[in-house]
């Protein structure tokens, strides 16, 4: 059997903001077609990681190998807070967002385009919903809209930063049922994750992260007592006024 190759590599990575470093030394690489859990104590580093990924944040020292990724096979779910509800959009229009990194910013959607669309806002169960504002929605379809717009980018490598915060469990069920095609399709997807017990039900490898890493392979052995003991502590000896990285 032919040994899947990286589709991430982590080179002694840090990743900070104004030179105080967040994520500290990481190594490792995650494998194409993987299901990564991002796990950790609040702080420690899991959202700065992804962002560093996508290219939102330089490392402070190491480099980050992206398997010949460019940003068009990347595809990210920022957290629920991050993203502007008031702004005057419907649920049809936030779903063809989607496709613009292909048909450009005004490049507008084609009539081939619509099935597509039409097939995105199905599979997430928002038939109906097409025309109404985005600030309308619950939170639980509001995250129905985003995973439908993730589905028309249709990336190699899926990023999403606590996809079910505060949403009700029939919504998190439909939607991990998205994150299983993708993984049966091959794509990589790394989730942020704080409810160990959904990690343990649905995702086979976990990065436990506390700044530094704590542990990364197989969920069960990640998420082991010590190892949540472990990544508890150095979170509870963090502190604000740490050494800034050299410049």
């Amino acid at each position: 059997m032919t040994a899947a190759r990286p589709q991430l590599r982590f080179h002694d990575l840090t990743l900070g903001y104004e030179r105080h470093p967040a994520v500290h030394h990481l190594d490792g690489a995650v494998e194409e077609g993987a299901l990564l859990a991002i796990c950790g104590p609040n702080g420690a580093g899991k959202s700065t990681l992804l962002r560093g990924i996508i290219g939102q944040l330089r490392p402070l020292g190491g480099r980050i190998e992206r398997g010949g990724l460019d940003a068009r096979d990347i595809a990210y779910l920022p957290q629920g807070s991050q993203v502007d509800r008031s702004f005057p959009i419907s649920v049809y229009d936030m779903v063809c967002m989607g496709l613009w990194r292909r048909s450009g910013l005004f490049g507008g959607i084609g009539r081939a385009d619509r099935p597509k669309v039409a097939e995105a806002i199905a599979a997430v169960g928002l038939e109906g919903f097409e025309g109404r504002p985005i600030g309308t929605l619950s939170g639980g379809q509001m995250q129905r809209t985003l995973f439908a717009r993730l589905l028309l980018q249709d990336a190699r490598l899926i990023l999403l930063d606590e996809p079910f915060t505060a949403l009700d469990a029939k919504t998190i069920s439909d939607l991990l049922d998205l994150v299983r095609r993708w993984h049966g399709e091959r794509r990589t997807v790394l989730a942020v994750l704080h409810d160990f017990d959904l990690v343990r039900a649905h995702f086979p490898q976990t990065l436990l992260l506390a700044r530094a890493p704590v542990a990364w392979g197989a969920t069960a052995e990640a998420l082991a007592p010590e190892n949540l003991l472990k990544a508890r502590r150095m979170g509870e000896a963090w502190y604000e006024t740490a050494d800034p990285c050299a410049a």
